[in-house]
C-alpha cells in the first residue's frame, strides 16, 4: 500500500529524493513555507564526506532570512584572499575578495561541509527524513507520482524533486520515459563525459601550535599548482560522493593509493617554516573520511517532465575548481521554493508552467558558473589560454577586478513567502524572477481574499 504524503490543504505534496545540501535546503523552505513534503536518502546514514565550501553574500540574505546567518557565521570563518603557489610554494598570484563586503554587504567565509550539512539537517524534524531509501522507479499520472523503493516501499506526492546527484535514479528514470515518449533530446541520451580524479577528505581538528594558519583571525584560502604532473592541490574542494563508487577503482583501497601517489606534495602552513606536505594531512585524516570522486562536467538539457524536476547535480555537474557545486544547488533550491509555494493548482500544465519558469532563471546562472569552473580548472595547464589566464589574474586593474566582484555576487537571490530582507550592498542584486512573480501571486491571493 502506497505512503501518501500528509496533506490537510490543496498544498501540494512534495517528495524529495536525495538529502544533500541542495535537498535539506529546499526541504527546510518548504518546512518555512507551510509545504507539505518527505526526503527519501539512499545512504544508511549522513556522512560528513567532502572538505569546505566558500560561501557569503551570494547565501547570506537566505540565511538572515530564516534565522540561520548568525550559526552560519559562527560555524565559518571569513577570507579576504585567495593566494595560487607553485609546487616549491613561491607565490603566483593572490586574488582579494574585499570588496565583496561592501558591494554585497558580507564578508565571505569558508566553513566546513560537514558543519553546514549539520546546521540545515537540524533544522528538519526526523518524521520528515526516510534513510535507506533506494529509489529504483516511479510512476507519474495525472493523479500523481508514486516512487517505488528497494524496500518493496512505496510513497505518493503531486511533485517529485531528484536531488539524488550527479547519477541520479530520478533523472535516469525520468529521462527513460522521455525516450520512449521519443521526447528527450540526443544531448541528454549520452553518458556524462568523464573529467577528472579528485581526492577529497578533511583531517581531525588540529592543535594550532602545529599549524600556525590556524591561530590567524582570517581563513587562509591557498592553493598549489603542481609543475608537469597531472595533479592540482586545492586546500577547498567542493565535490561530494556520489555513484561513481561502483566498483574497486572508486572504492577505499583506490583512495588508499591515490593517497600513496600525492603525499609527497608540498602545502603550505608549516610551523616555524617547515615544509609541509599532503601526506602530513592525510595521516591527520580518518580513512573513512577520505573518498576518491570520479569528476564529470555537464548542463543536462532536460530539467523537468510531468511532475518530475531535477535539481543541482541531478541536472547540472560544475567542475569543483569554481567551488560552485554546492551553491548552485541551493540556488536552485530558492527557486523552485518560491515556485512550488505560490503553485495554484498541482496540475500536470501548472506544474510544467512553472518548472518551466525555474529552468529559464537558473540556467544562465548556471551556463556562466560552469564557464568560470571551467577556466578555473585550466588555470594552470600549458595551454595559451591558460597563460592568459593567469597573466590576467596577476595584472588585473582595481576596476577590472571590482566588476569581476560584482558580477560574482550579484546573485543574492531570497523567497518570497518568508518576510523579505532588504538587500544593503552597494551594487544591487540581479533581478530574481522567481522572487517577484510569485510576491505579484502572493499579493493578488491576499486582494481576492479581503
Amino acid at each position: 500500500m502506497p505512503h501518501s504524503v500528509p496533506s490537510s490543504s490543496n498544498k501540494p505534496r512534495v517528495l524529495i529524493v536525495g538529502a544533500g545540501l541542495g535537498g535539506l535546503t529546499l526541504a527546510l523552505l518548504l518546512l518555512k513555507g507551510g509545504i507539505p513534503f518527505l526526503i527519501v536518502e539512499r545512504a544508511k546514514e549522513v556522512r560528513p564526506l567532502g572538505s569546505a565550501l566558500s560561501l557569503g553574500a551570494n547565501l547570506a540574505r537566505l540565511l538572515e532570512q530564516i534565522g540561520l546567518l548568525e550559526e552560519f557565521k559562527a560555524i565559518g570563518k571569513p577570507y579576504t584572499q585567495v593566494k595560487t603557489l607553485d609546487g616549491d610554494l613561491n607565490s603566483l598570484f593572490t586574488m582579494d575578495f574585499t570588496g565583496t563586503v561592501d558591494i554585497g554587504n558580507s564578508k565571505e567565509y569558508i566553513v566546513a561541509r560537514p558543519d553546514l550539512y549539520d546546521m540545515l539537517w537540524r533544522q528538519i524534524p526526523r518524521e520528515y527524513i526516510l534513510m535507506q531509501k533506494k529509489v529504483l522507479s516511479f510512476e507519474q499520472n495525472d493523479e500523481g507520482v508514486t516512487i517505488r523503493c528497494s524496500d518493496n516501499s512505496e510513497y505518493v506526492g503531486d511533485i517529485l524533486v531528484g536531488a539524488d546527484g550527479a547519477y541520479s535514479a530520478v533523472r535516469q528514470n525520468l529521462y527513460k520515459e522521455l525516450k520512449l515518449a521519443k521526447k528527450l533530446p540526443a544531448s541528454d541520451d549520452v553518458p556524462l563525459p568523464f573529467s577528472c580524479v579528485c581526492l577529497v577528505g578533511q583531517t581531525t581538528p588540529q592543535n594550532p601550535e602545529d599549524f600556525p594558519h590556524l591561530q590567524l583571525e582570517l581563513s587562509q584560502f591557498i592553493t598549489v599548482l603542481g609543475e608537469n604532473n597531472t595533479y592540482k592541490f586545492l586546500t577547498k574542494e567542493t565535490s561530494k560522493s556520489n555513484d561513481s563508487f561502483r566498483n574497486s577503482e572508486w572504492g577505499p583501497e583506490a583512495a588508499e593509493v591515490m593517497c600513496k601517489e600525492v603525499r609527497h606534495f608540498k602545502v603550505p602552513g608549516g610551523k616555524d617554516g617547515q615544509i609541509l606536505t599532503i601526506g602530513d594531512l592525510i595521516d591527520r585524516t580518518p580513512n573513512d573520511l577520505i573518498s576518491k570522486v570520479m569528476l564529470e562536467e555537464k548542463i543536462f538539457d532536460t530539467w523537468y517532465g510531468g511532475r518530475t524536476v531535477l535539481l543541482g547535480d541531478a541536472c547540472h555537474k560544475l567542475n569543483p575548481a569554481g567551488g560552485a557545486g554546492a551553491l548552485s544547488a541551493m540556488h536552485d533550491a530558492i527557486a523552485l521554493a518560491n515556485w512550488i509555494c505560490a503553485v495554484q493548482k498541482t496540475d500536470v500544465p501548472e506544474l510544467e508552467k512553472i518548472f518551466r519558469e525555474y529552468y529559464v532563471e537558473r540556467l544562465p546562472s548556471v551556463q556562466a558558473q560552469f564557464a568560470t569552473s571551467n577556466m578555473l580548472k585550466n588555470v594552470g595547464g600549458k595551454t595559451i589560454t591558460a597563460a592568459i589566464t593567469r597573466a590576467v589574474f596577476k595584472r588585473s586593474p582595481a576596476w577590472l577586478w571590482r566588476k569581476v566582484m560584482t558580477k560574482r555576487t550579484s546573485e543574492r537571490p531570497i523567497v518570497s513567502f518568508l518576510p523579505l530582507v532588504e538587500d544593503q550592498g552597494s551594487v544591487k542584486p540581479k533581478y530574481q524572477p522567481s522572487l517577484h512573480k510569485t510576491l505579484a501571486i502572493h499579493e493578488h491571493k491576499r486582494a481576492a481574499a479581503i
